[in-house]
């Protein structure tokens, strides 16, 4: 895990923050996502019939998002930060399925950095992939604000 002081953050836009450790995606973790959200559709959760007609059950694309700031914390510590907040996104994108039983990773370049509300706000751009893949699983512009 990096390790930067909040002063130091303007001195990284552009530059790749790092990448997390791998996370597999198991069909209880898909279960608990689709109780938590009311969203049961088959494709999730009815595991013989997702493996019967597209090969097996797949993750839910707000689960795989859902992912970024757990992933996130594996990647970039800032010291002298007393709170930080999601601020939102400005573009997300869901450009493969993940399958269950897959491991995805996040890998994370900081685009932005500017002072707003007492803070900065930070635009990051959080591609998560999915092991042995190409192509990855989400791409999303992020936005959050920390405070000194």
């Amino acid at each position: 895990m990096r390790e930067v002081a909040y002063s130091e953050l303007p001195s990284l836009v552009g530059q790749e923050l790092g990448v997390s450790d791998w996370v597999q995606i198991t069909q209880e973790r898909v279960n608990q996502f689709a109780e938590a959200t009311g969203d049961h559709q088959w494709i999730h959760v009815d595991v013989a019939r997702a493996t019967k007609e597209i090969g097996g059950p797949i993750a839910h694309g707000y689960l795989t998002l859902s992912l970024i700031p757990m992933l996130g914390a594996g990647i970039l510590r800032v010291t002298g930060v007393t709170r930080g907040i999601n601020y939102g996104s400005d573009k997300v994108r869901f450009t493969s399925m993940v399958r269950v039983g897959k491991r995805v990773r996040m890998r994370q370049k900081l685009l932005s950095v500017e002072a707003k509300a007492g803070g900065l706000q930070m635009k990051n751009e959080c591609t998560i992939e999915i092991e042995g893949e190409d192509r990855p699983a989400c791409v999303a512009e992020t936005i959050s604000i920390i405070y000194p």
